[in-house]
């Protein structure tokens, strides 16, 4: 499988300064990290008012283009690189002010920094200072950022932001599509204030595929027409772009085939098959007993009728993929791999307990401290689901297990959302309904993406199925297909069927259910806390009206109502001539 192949060409030289104080990089990674975190290119200028500038420059430079390596790969590109940025930022600035940059900032660990990450088809480019990112395509160069630097007169100006002169970074960010062939420029201020576009662009064709010479050549030029300044230029070009990229779960779909039905004392790939646990049109779960380690796992295979999908052989193993990457109480562990696989499967932990949905059938009328505790345990695995900026998007109680000591796990991975992954994949391919009817959030059924609140939602009416053993909206949230039907469900309050739940614990689950996300709560934290201590705002010394609380006995009151009071009027007024 083609992945993203690049050509790097780089140059810098002090110019008529007595030091360089630009410094610049680039890591090309091999697999995985190729396809999960993407090709780095960085470009830093130091102040050269300060004698800590180049120290500055190095040192963005080489921390992003280490540090961001270093970084999860579920997360996006966009949230790795401002991590390192901020912590770079916040070093560079307690530097300047233990030194003389305290009182002159002029003076302190302050440099302009600018980034490429190049992963997938898509250019992602973050930029504070005045150095600039250009495109070049079809022999237009197109300025990508632009200048953080304020003029105060001909000869005087001042950058108004750079790495290390507030703690609060305020950087730019974009992403956009590539092509095979673009070509990006990195260049500080020396050099393009010095070389005009069109002789970057002649001197990038004039070199063909030697990118180092021309970037040579940009700098010689802009020395020769009398650039003053340090002078630093990196050019990037598409040589090739992915046709898709999952890496090693790309490679296992490439390599190995799918295996067969199992049955009791099979022996598999090092595993003794015990029994079959679950089995439907998508997958087969069984229990085995590790030959090795004698321990108990769940082996999951796919479905021999699915075999020829390619987006369904990923999303299943992406399951395990995730289960690796998340390392939390709460979440479904993968059995450790120690030897070499020869077939498309999945192991995971076995957990000796129950289902959520097997549970609520055993305890129909749970107490509220008891519903507490097995919504908290929830929360905590969507929370590790979320710090990694994964949507785990198809919560319901066939995916909670509760083991004999009463721990709270977070299985079945199948319709989890990667960011980190995402960034790879189609539109096309991200446009797949996510979760159980039941359980989805509404903005799904609007195919908008989710969201952290989308998997609160479910947390939502799960809560309010444990206590009432019904659904806030009935079937309604399925039927809506525009915002303003989802606008007009009516939440049936949890007091019509359980008495002995507080009107402020209502409260909270009826907003986190809400079928308007910006209406939910902004963090499944919040929820967590609102379940235990009552919230003012859903709080009254009264019940809520009777059209609130069951609006059938309501209008049924009034039509009775009204009826006696036509009774009253006919036998005080007859009618004429009756």
């Amino acid at each position: 499988m083609d992945g993203l192949k690049l050509s790097i060409g780089q140059h810098s030289d002090r110019g008529r300064k007595e030091s360089n104080q630009d410094f610049h990089g680039a890591c090309l990674p091999r697999e995985p990290q190729l396809s999960t975190k993407g090709v780095a290119v960085a470009l830093a200028d130091g102040i050269s008012s300060s004698d800590a500038g180049r120290a500055a420059a190095e040192f963005a430079v080489g921390g992003f283009l280490e540090d961001y390596y270093c970084t999860s790969d579920a997360w996006s590109v966009k949230t790795s690189a401002l991590r390192v940025l901020g912590a770079t930022n916040s070093w560079l600035y307690s530097q300047t002010q233990q030194g003389q940059g305290r009182y002159d900032k002029d003076r302190g660990h302050v440099c302009t920094f600018s980034a490429l990450v190049l992963k997938s088809t898509s250019a992602h480019v973050f930029h504070v200072g005045d150095g600039r990112v250009y495109q070049l395509r079809n022999g237009a160069l197109e300025q990508l950022t632009n200048d953080h630097r304020v003029i105060v007169a001909q000869d005087k100006s001042y950058l108004s932001r750079a790495l290390g002169i507030n703690s609060q970074l305020d950087i730019d960010y974009r992403s956009l599509p590539i092509e095979q062939g673009d070509i990006f420029v990195l260049a500080t201020d020396g050099v393009y204030e010095h070389a005009e576009p069109s002789l970057i662009a002649d001197a990038i064709a004039s070199h063909g595929n030697d990118l180092d010479a021309a970037a040579r050549a940009v700098v010689d030029a802009a020395f020769r027409r009398g650039s003053p300044d340090n002078l630093t230029i990196q050019l990037v070009r598409v040589d090739a772009l992915p046709v898709r990229e999952l890496g090693e779960i790309s490679r296992q779909l490439s390599e190995l085939p799918l295996p067969p039905l199992l049955q009791p004392r099979m022996e598999f790939d090092g595993y003794t098959i015990v029994r079959e646990v679950h089995a439907s049109s998508r997958s087969h779960i069984y229990l085995a007993i590790d030959g090795e380690s004698g321990a108990r796992v769940i082996i999951k295979i796919p479905s021999i009728d699915l075999g020829g999908d390619a987006a369904y052989l990923e999303s299943f193993l992406m399951e395990e993929w995730i289960a690796r990457r998340i390392d939390s109480a709460h979440v479904l562990k993968a059995a450790p791999q120690t030897r070499k696989r020869n077939y498309i499967y999945v192991v995971t932990e076995f957990i000796e307990g129950r289902t959520l949905a097997q549970w609520m059938i055993d305890d129909p009328a749970p107490d509220l401290e008891t519903v507490r505790g097995i919504l908290e345990q929830t929360a905590k695995g969507l929370q590790a689901f979320h710090r990694l900026e994964m949507l785990h998007q198809d919560l319901r109680p066939e995916n909670i297990m509760i083991d004999g000591a009463g721990t709270v796990k977070l299985i079945d991975f199948g319709s989890t959302r990667v960011a980190g992954i995402d960034e790879s994949a189609s539109r096309s391919e991200r446009r797949q309904m996510a979760g159980t009817l039941q359980y989805a959030a509404p903005e799904y059924f609007l195919w908008e993406e989710g969201s952290t609140r989308s998997d609160q939602y479910s947390l939502g009416v799960i809560a309010y199925q444990m206590l009432s053993g019904r659904f806030p909206y009935g079937t309604g949230v399925a039927k809506c297909r525009t915002r303003a039907e989802q606008n007009r469900l009516k939440y049936a309050s949890l007091m019509e069927w359980r008495r002995d739940v507080p009107a402020w614990v209502d409260g909270a689950i009826k907003k986190a259910a809400h079928p308007n996300p910006e209406r939910r709560y902004e963090a499944i934290s919040e929820l967590v806390h609102d379940l235990r201590h009552p919230n003012r705002a859903f709080q009254s010394d009264r019940p809520p009206p009777l059209i609130e609380r069951n609006p059938l006995v309501f209008w049924k009151l009034l039509s009775l109502i009204l009826f006696a009071l036509v009774v009253v009027l006919l036998a005080t007024h007859p009618i004429a001539g009756a």
